[in-house]
């Protein structure tokens, strides 16, 4: 079953199995993230007693409470009024008319007028005569209608005496409505008025009573409310009320606290009820996880790499990330008990350091991006606006300072070191979340918040630590760290072929100080290349004694063997090393390193003496099986490999004939073919050649000679 569902896996092209696979990976997200946003509500009923202390779980606007506050500044807000000098103008101008009247209809009415024959009036004909000259007067101003004895009292007075009622009347209204008067204000005014009225001498005593009620009938208001600028300063007042909101994590109603009406519209506004539960946060949590998805998918699309690499590093990327999430899950289960941020525990540098070790820096970055993202809605307090910005953010920091401090190695001591920076980072960031609270933390919860930090960072290395085998077993990975084991002079293997084959193992590590400079040169894995030449010739283990590095005394068993023999021997070692290293499941690239290592080249010390024993021989029965090297660092380590062995059979070398035996080497193998499976460029190629020249001139130098 296994053995189907592996070949399956691998018989699928890549875009068919990760969208497969990262849609299977988002709806176990909206699993497991649904708790998390999913609203708690209450069945309630209004003069219930409260069961619970109920929060809002939004913050929301009272649209009742705030349009009260609105209309109570509203009422607060005085009348605008407007000054109108015109006013003072108009009931002088009214006052004016009014004598001018009374003289017109005097001055007609008067004795020393009669020589034109008109007849003199009577007083009640004046009084009439006067009365419709005043009618369109008194109709637009009714409080201005004059009894009949008082336009008779007045059409009495002299000329001279109405003209000096006319000045001192128009006089003080002039004086008095120059000033703003309100309706408020009209008492005094007219009190004041009348009062200059009796103090003035010049005015007849007669007339007085109807003066002082003619006057209080002129003063009006001069200051009037302006609608428009009223309503206007409502309209601004209203503005400035701020809305009434119910706060995210407000309390509505304590514990037994009776649910009256005013509290029950509350907790219908807060969409706590039963019957009001939204889907707009599952909503967004589906947004959420199809994004992050694609984050994914289109991170894998855009990544120039083999599929079968692509598949592992997708399946290492969901595997990490769920079992992250599945942290979080257990963590947000008994924080509810605690009153501090257990969030600070979680090991902020453990998706990052495992993603890079295990695969790349670049994936390890988006690794790192998306589960902050999901931390800081899993983790939260519970009240938190849409994300629990500071627990995303210190996951966010202390992962990318991870990524910077654990650099390309993948020693132990250097994820240690790594995590031991991450928990100085996780406390100087929690130091910046404590003091930008401006709250006040009892001394145990400093203590605590300080432990946290520095458990999250070494807990982050710890579990790195622990679960890389697992991963690299799983996926059949080779991390550096598992190279760094394998290059361990105490590997059973290793102390094989230091035991059995020395002068092999001597080789070994000359041939893995050229590849592993030469690699590191055109950036392919120098310590792959390194770790690999160790294991490459332990074929050679199996018959010792028949490779020319491991021979004594000038004893040669070749010599008494035909070339067919010898070459089925030598050929040999090649896959006896590869079944051997897969024996004792040894790491793919290794077994292909021993397997590859020769590629299809020629045995070419047998083929030629094979020749000259006169038998029709062909090349290709004297060739390694292969296959040829498949990648950059096989095909360096060939070179290495070949030019090792000619270096040190050379009596005297020197730079110049290093460099010519390297150039014919490579060519050799170049004109062969043995680089025509593998990506190596020419330029790289050149490189490789120059590194490897100047490490053998290192090697070989001349040295001085010592006096006898």
């Amino acid at each position: 079953m296994f053995q189907t569902i592996r070949k399956l896996f691998k018989s699928l092209k890549f875009n068919y199995l990760s969208l497969f696979l990262i849609g299977v990976s988002t709806v176990l997200l909206f699993t497991f993230m649904y708790g998390s946003v999913k609203q708690e509500t209450f069945e309630l009923e209004e003069f219930q007693i409260s069961p619970d202390t109920i929060r809002s779980l939004k913050t929301v606007e009272d649209t009742v409470k705030t349009e009260q506050e609105r209309e109570r500044a509203a009422q607060e807000v005085g009348p605008a009024y407007v000054f109108s000098e015109d006013i003072a103008r108009n009931r002088q101008a009214i006052a004016t008319s009014l004598f001018d009247f009374l003289i017109e209809v005097k001055n007609i009415n008067e004795p020393d007028q009669t020589e034109s024959e008109v007849p003199v009036k009577t007083v009640k004909e004046q009084v009439a005569e006067m009365r419709s000259k005043l009618a369109n007067l008194e109709k637009e101003e009714p409080n201005l209608r004059l009894s009949d004895d008082a336009i008779s009292s007045l059409l009495s007075q002299k000329t001279e005496d109405l003209l000096e009622m006319q000045k001192v009347l128009v006089s003080i209204m002039g004086e008095e409505l120059s000033k703003p008067v309100r309706t408020a204000d009209l008492s005094t005014v007219r009190y004041e008025v009348e009062r200059k009225i009796r103090l003035t001498e010049s005015l007849p005593a007669s007339v007085l009573q109807t003066l002082t009620t003619l006057s209080r009938s002129l003063v009006v208001e001069t200051e009037s409310v302006n609608e428009e600028a009223t309503n206007a300063r409502i309209e601004r007042a209203k503005e400035t009320v701020e809305p009434t909101r119910i706060l995210q994590g407000q309390v509505i109603v304590r514990e037994g606290q009776v649910i009256d009406k005013e509290v029950f519209r509350q907790l219908e506004l807060a969409g706590v009820l039963s019957n009001q539960s939204s889907m707009k946060p599952l909503a967004g949590l589906s947004i959420f996880v199809l994004f992050v998805g694609a984050i994914i998918y289109m991170h894998f699309l855009s990544w120039r790499e083999n599929r079968v690499v692509k598949k592992k590093a997708l399946l290492i990327v969901l595997s990490v990330y769920f079992l992250l999430v599945i942290m979080m899950k257990l963590l947000s289960l008994i924080e509810k008990d605690f009153d501090v941020l257990l969030a600070f525990l979680f090991p902020t540098a453990l998706a990052p350091m495992l993603i890079k070790l295990l695969t790349n820096e670049r994936l390890a970055i988006m690794t790192t991006i998306i589960t902050a993202a999901t931390a800081g809605i899993i983790l939260q307090e519970g009240y938190a606006a849409i994300i629990q910005m500071e627990v995303a953010l210190y996951i966010l920091f202390g992962g990318i300072v991870s990524l910077y401090l654990l650099g390309n190695g993948g020693r132990r001591s250097n994820i240690l070191r790594t995590s031991l920076g991450v928990s100085l980072s996780n406390m100087m960031f929690i130091a910046f979340y404590l003091l930008m609270t401006q709250s006040s933390y009892a001394l145990t919860e400093l203590v605590y918040y300080m432990i946290a930090a520095i458990v999250s960072g070494i807990l982050s290395g710890a579990l790195t630590i622990g679960l890389m085998p697992f991963f690299e077993s799983a996926y059949g990975l080779l991390s550096d760290m598992r190279l760094i084991e394998l290059s361990n002079p105490n590997h059973p293997l290793m102390k094989k072929v230091l035991i059995e084959t020395p002068g092999t193992y001597h080789h070994s590590v000359m041939v893995a100080n050229l590849a592993d400079a030469a690699c590191e040169s055109i950036g392919a894995n120098g310590l792959l290349a390194r770790v690999g030449c160790y294991y490459h010739d332990i074929g050679k283990t199996l018959r010792p004694g028949f490779f020319i590095e491991n021979q004594h005394a000038g004893q040669n068993p070749h010599d008494a063997l035909p070339p067919e023999k010898s070459r089925d021997i030598i050929i040999a070692h090649a896959e006896d090393g590869a079944k051997l290293l897969e024996k004792h499941k040894m790491p793919v690239e290794i077994v292909d390193i021993a397997r590859q290592h020769h590629g299809t080249s020629t045995l070419k010390y047998f083929y030629i003496k094979a020749k000259k024993s006169g038998e029709d021989i062909k090349e290709e029965e004297f060739r390694y099986a292969g296959p040829k090297p498949q990648t950059k660092e096989i095909a360096i380590i060939s070179i290495a490999d070949s030019v090792e062995a000619a270096v040190r059979s050379m009596k005297e070398p020197t730079p110049q004939k290093i460099a010519e035996l390297v150039r014919s080497i490579v060519n050799d193998k170049l004109n062969d073919g043995q680089f025509d499976e593998c990506d190596l460029s020419m330029k790289e190629l050149k490189t490789a050649e120059s590194v490897i020249c100047e490490t053998l001139n290192g090697i070989f130098h001349n040295r001085i000679e010592y006096p006898k």
